[in-house]
């Protein structure tokens, strides 16, 4: 009998220390994101294991646009996003469903991010330049986007009404390369890396930057529901080191620490966790590299900015506010540098 009872015994305590042994099981995350360079840190913090390291378990979920991604972050079938954001966006997050915890790529001079384009045909008859895109078609994949904000920049840097050229939403990113390859629009405003290889092949031509239009101007934010920033904040905090951990990665294997473009010894490495992401090869995304901030901060006036450029478009509703957007127990900020 006492055999058995300290048996019994024996058997309880060892279970009891392979429970307190065992590894607690990672907790599952969908982030909502597209294959663009200017989203880099997500899979960084992937390959590394940095997610793993705060125990989540975290899963990519590939859309072709970054509406989608509000929406399905909003909705709750992912639990973040990184993405450009848009009139959609704001209007979600001025409801009270969406809030911006960090940045992805931001526009800064010798960086590359979005580009504006000009196809052969309308070269060859004479726009050069920047400043010859009124009176011409400009192409984006949807109005309200942040490409369409792009163009407002420009017309913010050049002087001239928006009225004075014909925008064209054709919907996505394989449209509008079409579209500008064909001469079918003069003009468009897309992200680099699908770019990259019509470039070389000499399909269009590349007439500047956003950030040399705009330097300081905010390509892609990171952001999460409201529900999941009240009810899972030490979920949100643990995304957030490790997310911060790759966007130093990225600085130091691309930038100065005066925020200069430079290879730095890591970028082979970097480089090579890019190319699998994005499917670019890695030399082509070295002459295409975005500028990723080390600590992931964002800029409130940036922010303020794009939120009174949608409303005076007549896409966003009064009201909204940066400041009611940014959640500030987790978003590092920073002054916009224009």
């Amino acid at each position: 009998m006492i055999n058995r009872l300290g048996s019994a015994i024996f058997a309880i305590g060892a279970a009891c220390l392979l429970s307190l042994a065992a590894p607690a099981r990672a907790e599952s995350i969908k982030i909502g994101i597209s294959k663009l360079l200017s989203y880099p840190a997500v899979p960084i913090a992937i390959a590394r294991g940095y997610f793993k390291d705060q125990g989540l378990d975290a899963e990519m979920v590939y859309f072709d646009s970054a509406e989608p991604i509000a929406v399905g972050v909003a909705s709750g079938s992912t639990d973040f996003g990184v993405a450009g954001v848009s009139a959609g966006f704001f209007a979600l997050a001025g409801q009270g469903q969406l809030r911006l915890i960090a940045s992805s790529g931001l526009e800064m001079p010798g960086f590359y991010n979005l580009g504006y384009l000009v196809s052969n045909r309308a070269y060859d008859a004479g726009l050069k330049s920047l400043k010859d895109v009124p009176g011409h078609s400009v192409a984006v994949t949807q109005v309200g986007t942040a490409l369409h904000y792009s163009l407002g920049l420009l017309a913010e840097k050049y002087g001239f009404d928006l009225r004075s050229v014909e925008l064209r939403p054709l919907q996505s990113n394989s449209n509008v390369i079409a579209a500008l390859t064909g001469g079918q629009v003069d003009v468009a405003i897309m992200p680099a890396t699908p770019t990259l290889t019509p470039l070389e092949h000499g399909n269009f031509k590349r007439l500047g930057w956003v950030s040399d239009v705009a330097p300081g101007s905010t390509g892609s934010l990171v952001f999460t529901s409201t529900k999941d920033a009240n009810e899972h904040s030490d979920v949100v905090r643990r995304f957030l080191v490790a997310y911060r951990k790759a966007t130093h990665d990225f600085h130091e294997a691309f930038a100065t620490a005066d925020n200069q473009r430079k290879d730095g010894p890591t970028a082979p490495a970097v480089l090579a966790i890019l190319e699998n992401f994005t499917g670019v090869p890695a030399a082509k995304i070295d002459a295409a590299m975005p500028y990723v901030d080390a600590q992931g901060r964002l800029s409130a006036p940036e922010i303020a900015h794009q939120i009174a450029w949608y409303q005076a478009q007549g896409f966003l509703k009064p009201g909204v506010k940066a400041e009611d957007i940014i959640d500030n127990r987790f978003a590092i900020n920073m002054m916009a540098a224009r």
